[in-house]
C-alpha cells in the first residue's frame, strides 16, 4: 500500500478545482476528515474508501493500492 502522503496527493489531485467543502458534503463526511485524508494524517475507513473511489470514478485498488 502506498504511504498516506502518496494517497493524500492522489486525493488532492482528483479533487482538482472542487472545494473540500463540496467534496466532503457529497461524501457526507466532515471537512476536517477530508483534510486529514488529503494531508496523509489519517487513512479513511473502508466504507469511506469505497465512497471516495465512486465519487472520483475510480477503483479502491487504484486509489489506495496503486493497482
Amino acid at each position: 500500500m502506498p504511504s498516506p502522503e502518496v494517497i493524500g496527493k492522489k486525493l488532492r489531485d482528483l479533487r482538482g478545482e472542487r472545494t473540500r467543502e463540496a467534496v466532503a458534503a457529497a461524501l457526507h463526511i466532515s471537512v476536517s476528515a477530508l483534510s486529514m485524508y488529503e494531508n496523509g494524517a489519517r487513512v479513511p475507513r473502508d466504507e469511506i474508501k469505497v465512497a471516495l473511489a465512486r465519487f472520483y470514478d475510480t477503483t479502491v485498488g487504484e486509489l489506495f493500492f496503486g493497482q
